[in-house]
């Protein structure tokens, strides 16, 4: 048995004519084409269904057709595509039920442009599908197709902000060179500006950096919640870079205005003795903020102990070191002897070593809950 199909995706016909769908029959679908006509002339689906009429009578005139031919037309429903699609299956269904034919029943669906074809899957997990004949005004052959894969793509988030974020800031130069030009400003310059946003934005956007900003965002707004005093231990360890940084680069200039030509090993020296103390501040802080998290979350082992007092340890070797090679007559160097450097080096190694000798032998006398949950 053949079925002739005529789709209505968005429910044209009900909504437009109030009558009762599916419509199964010949002359039943005739009249609904002509109340969808005089409802809507202008109305795609009146060709569908007249469409639909004239295969059916073609088939039903045709010698070498030996099936039965039925005729009927289903329609959707207006808004999301998913509930359209499921309600064009209940009418199949409700179609092929009165039917009640024992043959095996294959289609010929009839639709008016790529968006009624998206119910081809459905159509086709309920009956075989023989073919598929689209309906278009002659004089407007694909412009349904294109509106609706226009309305696709920007339905898309994705490709939606790929084509008309760079679209909209292209369509705003002249706007802004036109203001621009009333406060005196270059249009070169907004050009510029203008330019480099785009340059920006297509980079941005074909580095993929967007996941990347999006995951960073969600780590701040998780950290946030949990309260996580490793935020603020974080942004304190920062600080104390940044005035290490100033600290280092105002020592350097003091040992430039003492040393006539420095050399690179005094330059460096310079660096790491004024910016060291502040360095391992901000270690200290940071490490003890992450061991305070991890006590917290039960995660907690004695040897998460050992960063402060590594940090302290390699702070106390680079100040004595860098301080044995600037010159004891700078304002603010602390400079060491060969006997000084010494004891600094073995005061630093000697405190590397007790502390991680000190928790190994915390960690197996007195495991933490997670040691225990390792167990």
């Amino acid at each position: 048995m053949l079925l002739v199909l005529c789709v209505d995706l968005d429910d044209d016909l009900g909504r437009k004519t109030g009558l009762d769908t599916p419509v199964v029959g010949r002359e039943a679908v005739e009249s609904a084409a002509v109340a969808l006509a005089t409802a809507d002339p202008e109305d795609s689906d009146v060709n569908v269904l007249f469409q639909g009429i004239h295969e059916y009578d073609g088939l039903e005139e045709d010698p070498e057709v030996d099936e039965e031919v039925a005729v009927a037309a289903v329609t959707g429903t207006q808004g999301g595509d998913v509930k359209a699609n499921r309600a064009i299956g209940e009418e199949i269904d409700r179609v092929l039920a009165g039917l009640s034919t024992g043959e095996n029943v294959s289609a010929i669906v009839i639709t008016d442009g790529a968006q009624d074809e998206s119910v081809l899957p459905i159509v086709r997990s309920r009956v075989p599908i023989d073919s598929v004949r689209r309906v278009v005004v002659r004089q407007a052959q694909d412009l349904e197709s294109m509106y609706y894969t226009m309305k696709q793509v920007l339905a898309d988030p994705e490709t939606r902000g790929t084509i008309l974020v760079p679209l909209g800031i292209l369509l705003l130069i002249y706007p802004f060179v036109t203001i621009a030009s009333l406060f005196d400003v270059p249009g070169a310059v907004v050009l510029g500006v203008i330019s480099a946003l785009l340059g920006l934005y297509t980079l941005f956007r074909g580095l993929g950096l967007e996941d990347a900003v999006d995951d960073t965002a969600n780590r701040i707004r998780e950290v946030l919640y949990e309260g996580r005093v490793t935020l603020i231990t974080y942004v304190a360890a920062a600080a104390l870079l940044v005035v290490g940084g100033f600290r280092g680069y105002a020592l350097f200039e003091i040992v430039r205005a003492t040393v006539a030509d420095p050399t690179p090993p005094i330059v460096l020296a310079a660096l790491v003795h004024g910016a060291v103390q502040w360095f391992a501040a901000a270690g200290v802080t940071s490490s003890l903020g992450q061991v305070t998290d991890e006590y917290l979350s039960d995660r907690f082992k004695w040897r998460y102990l050992n960063a402060p007092f590594y940090v302290v340890a390699i702070a106390v070797v680079l100040y004595v070191v860098s301080g044995f090679f600037l010159p004891p007559d700078a304002a603010g160097v602390q400079s060491f002897t060969m006997t000084q450097l010494a004891i600094g080096l073995t005061v630093g190694t000697l405190l590397g070593v007790f502390s991680t000798l000190a928790f190994a032998i915390a960690e197996s006398r007195f495991p933490t809950a997670a040691d225990a949950t390792k167990g």
